[in-house]
């Protein structure tokens, strides 16, 4: 049975589609068979992958309002081990098409119930939204990761993600936890970015990973290759960065061991490669 983890955060630009490309390729890399979720309109993993949307003719949209099988609509990665469920524009109209629909909370869900014995892990991109689609995630999710980014407005709108987790956690999944909260676009060299992770640490205490995601360059160049970082540069901060994320996630579930200097980077190195 697959660990289902949505990528969820409502506030744009933390690092969402980064987190989620990046950790489903790392998963898939280290031998766990992967399904990515594009559960965004904007369809950003599904292009970060290398498809083109124009050639893309059925999506997560037609699971959901056609009831479409997911094994129909996946789509095999250029990474081993790693299937797409893709996005399309059409996924805007969703919410609205869904209102009336008598379990509209639990679509994708039930959507997923026939391939999850077939994946490791699923993960979910989420949309910067508190909307039907983003619920649909929630619900059909195990654990939400929550990616923050090392600025001064961090804890803007957190509480309300937070808030919605619990109405969701009452009503609909009494299952779902946080998987953590994910500290992105971090730069060592910067006070600022030393005192945010200190400030949601002193918050969250143990619901912080210990693998922080530094401000990479080539985390940012990958997508626009259609590639995962992993297969851009892996000797790149933000791949190795992933990597580890991806290896503290599996320890945390019991399926492997690591150790304090293979999960974080030296904050030196990390800090001569930022900006290459």
């Amino acid at each position: 049975m697959a660990k289902v983890l949505a990528i969820a955060n409502q506030k744009g630009g933390v690092g969402k589609t980064t987190t989620a490309i990046n950790l489903a390729a790392s998963l898939a890399v280290l031998e766990y068979k992967t399904l990515l979720i594009d559960a965004d309109p904007q369809a950003n993993s599904t292009t970060g992958n290398g498809f083109d949307l124009k050639n893309i003719q059925v999506s997560l949209y037609d699971c959901l309002v056609n009831e479409m099988p997911v094994e129909q609509v996946m789509l095999e990665t250029e990474t081993p081990n790693l299937h797409l469920l893709p996005s399309h524009l059409d996924l805007v109209g969703a919410e609205i098409e869904l209102i009336h629909h008598p379990n509209r909370e639990n679509i994708l869900r039930n959507a997923l119930e026939k391939v999850q014995d077939k994946f490791d892990f699923i993960i979910i991109d989420c949309s910067p939204s508190l909307g039907l689609i983003t619920v649909n995630a929630l619900a059909a999710a195990n654990a939400v990761i929550i990616p923050v980014q090392c600025e001064f407005f961090a804890l803007e709108g957190l509480g309300k993600l937070l808030n919605t987790i619990k109405i969701v956690q009452t009503r609909i999944n009494k299952d779902l936890a946080i998987e953590g909260i994910l500290m992105t676009m971090y730069d060592g060299r910067l006070r600022l970015s030393n005192q945010v992770v200190e400030e949601i640490k002193n918050h969250f205490n143990d619901l912080v990973f210990n693998t922080i995601i530094h401000r990479n360059t080539k985390l940012g160049e990958a997508p626009s290759f259609g590639k995962p970082a992993l297969e851009y540069d892996m000797d790149s901060t933000g791949a190795i960065n992933y990597i580890n994320l991806a290896r503290e996630i599996l320890q945390r579930q019991q399926m492997t061991t690591i150790s304090p200097s293979e999960r974080i980077m030296q904050e030196d190195e990390a800090a001569s490669e930022e900006e290459q």
